[in-house]
């Protein structure tokens, strides 16, 4: 699938479920508070203009205008129904743009803080993603994101490949996450004067895998992450699929859901784009 096709299945998907996305997104609500947190431990004075990328109903944004209220604030979406949800969230507090993270619609070094969480695990070319905010941030800025990395969805992943014929597109339509180690090395190539890397791990629960996939379809990541596989036998996969479930990882009649959470914190950069 080309770059293209790609981002804008990203963007109807997330469109299309904006209305209930703050009713299912329950890890992401987490890292939002975890991130807003990790900003403050990080900067050593209070940021005057903000961007939030992939902003989404605009939950980040509102954490840090409470904390840092005269900081001019912008957040960017691919899905235009999650930009009216942030508008509506955010009122003239915060002017919200539909774009791109990997094409960031901004002037090069306006912002002093930009901040992304549980979005770039979706895009299609994370280096460019990265340089983008790079390439956004002032001197003397910083970047601060949090995004699920290689480890989230194991269960499921584990339980799905155990079930399937080897070779079986359905594996291969599956989400792919980055590796710390894959993230590590884009990070390194872009000589940023500080940047720290952590992973912490959330886990929630469910009362069986149709009850996972449900909610996962429920914030727009089906579509992208393998949830909208369909095709001849896929019911009875799915049922094989669930029973293994939960007798390797079923605690009192629930499955877990676990994520991997990469947050990074990166200050003084050096390079202000990727493109060539």
């Amino acid at each position: 699938m080309n770059k293209i096709a790609e981002a804008g299945l990203i963007a109807k998907a997330f469109h299309k479920n904006a209305d209930q996305y703050d009713r299912h997104a329950l890890v992401q609500k987490r890292v939002v508070t975890q991130l807003a947190g990790s900003v403050a431990l990080h900067l050593d004075r209070a940021p005057k203009h903000i961007l939030d990328v992939g902003t989404g109903t605009g939950a980040l944004l509102e954490l840090l205008h409470d904390r840092y209220p005269t900081a001019r604030l912008t957040g960017v979406d691919i899905a235009h129904n999650m930009c009216l949800k942030s508008r509506q969230k955010m009122g003239a507090s915060c002017q919200i743009v539909n774009g791109n993270a990997e094409a960031l619609p901004f002037k090069t070094g306006v912002f002093d803080l930009v901040v992304s969480a549980s979005v770039l695990q979706w895009v299609s070319d994370l280096p460019a993603a990265i340089g983008e905010m790079c390439r956004v941030v002032a001197p003397g800025g910083s970047i601060n994101a949090a995004f699920f990395c290689h480890g989230t969805l194991d269960e499921l992943q584990h339980c799905l490949h155990d079930v399937t014929v080897r070779g079986s597109s359905i594996m291969s339509r599956l989400h792919g996450f980055w590796t710390v180690d894959g993230v590590t090395a884009i990070i390194n190539s872009m000589e940023f004067a500080r940047a720290v890397i952590s992973v912490e791990t959330e886990v929630d629960w469910y009362d069986d895998l149709h009850s996972l996939l449900r909610a996962i379809k429920n914030i727009g990541a089906g579509a992208v992450s393998g949830g909208s596989v369909r095709g001849l036998g896929w019911r009875g996969l799915l049922q094989e699929a669930s029973l293994r479930y939960q007798k390797l990882y079923g605690v009192n009649g629930r499955i877990p859901a676990t994520y991997k959470v990469l947050y990074l914190t990166a200050s003084g950069i050096t390079i202000r784009s990727t493109k060539g």
